[in-house]
């Protein structure tokens, strides 16, 4: 369905610098835009590039003008982008009802306007609500609880009594609510410690594929609202998650440990178990975290440092080879001196 350039500029309530009445039917960067693309650009090299492609509007931030192309100013072009995206490609839609190769328990409420793909198994007493999708495959156990308009991809798994908020999406193959690694050595082997708590995810998280979130040991491991989770994350018993948080790929999370909101933690770091990360907290790739983190804290590096302290370490590491070279050229004069003195 095509939208006029004015249309698009009032659903972002962006300014138009040019002929509003111009019809837009798609979306592309400025390398891939064809005739009747809406692209953007944030720098001048960027919108001189979407200046010369075939795109017939562009998003932008400033004070940018164009005697070629009709213009959308907003005042972030970026969040404009995500905004739009939707209305260019609407997520697929699903139908109402039950797969026949679906397997649902007798006491499971399936809302009437959710959609159960094939091969899904659902367990007793489980509740889903309004609008919420499994695409296929999936596996929810005994007294879940799954909010409105979840999505949740092929393959995903809910072990039994997780809670799952609204607007929630998780992505394929992701486990939520496996046990937690706890284990006691007893009479020369290591016995299970029963992991009998559960996992409670808030609204509006989303959490990448193949990811693995384990139910509490005792109490609950809890996902704060609106945090986004990255593929191949590793989150253990009774972690605690603030709102809004932003965890990258391959990071993994000891037990117990707690983040504040608004926490990021960069890819492939690693978080020690019964911490705590104050707000705003930010952790730099492939930073292994031992220590608390105040409010507003970053930290880099194995072991993590404040980011200046770090910074300093790698700058100095850097010059140790030339510092190694000085040093043994000092020595050679030093035994010079040496063997001169002593003749």
């Amino acid at each position: 369905m095509p939208f006029t350039v004015s249309q698009i500029a009032e659903q972002l309530r962006g300014e138009v610098l040019g002929d509003g009445s111009i019809e837009l039917t798609g979306f592309a960067s400025a390398d891939h835009a064809r005739n009747g693309d809406l692209t953007f650009a944030e720098k001048e090299a960027y919108f001189a590039a979407a200046e010369q492609s075939q795109a017939a509007a562009i998003i932008v931030t400033g004070e940018f003008t164009s005697a070629k192309k009709v213009l959308i100013r907003v005042p972030n072009a970026r969040v404009a982008v995500a905004r739009v995206l939707p209305v260019f490609f609407p997520p697929d839609q699903y139908p109402l009802g039950i797969h026949p190769s679906a397997i649902i328990a007798d006491s499971a409420q399936i809302d009437p306007t959710a959609h159960i793909g094939p091969s899904c198994v659902v367990g007793a007493r489980v509740r889903l609500g309004a609008r919420s999708v499994l695409m296929g495959g999936n596996h929810v156990g005994r007294d879940c609880r799954i909010g409105d308009d979840v999505c949740l991809f092929p393959n995903v798994v809910i072990y039994a009594q997780s809670q799952i908020g609204h607007r929630v999406t998780i992505h394929a193959s992701t486990v939520i609510g496996s046990d937690g690694y706890g284990y006691v050595f007893d009479e020369g082997r290591h016995r299970k410690m029963l992991q009998v708590g559960n996992v409670i995810i808030h609204d509006d998280v989303e959490i990448g594929a193949n990811a693995a979130i384990d139910r509490g040991a005792l109490g609950a491991t809890i996902i704060g609202q609106g945090t986004k989770i990255d593929n191949l994350v590793h989150i253990a018993h009774n972690v605690t998650i603030g709102r809004h948080c932003l965890i990258m790929g391959q990071v993994g999370f000891a037990g117990s440990t707690r983040l504040g909101d608004y926490c990021v933690i960069a890819s492939q770091s690693g978080i020690a178990g019964h911490l705590t990360l104050g707000n705003q907290a930010t952790v730099g790739a492939k930073s292994g975290v031992m220590r608390d983190i105040p409010d507003k804290g970053t930290v880099l590096g194995i072991p993590a440092a404040p980011d200046k302290q770090a910074k300093r370490q790698m700058i100095a590491l850097q010059q140790l080879p030339e510092l190694i070279r000085r040093t043994r050229e000092l020595e050679k004069q030093v035994a010079e001196l040496k063997a001169a003195a002593g003749g």
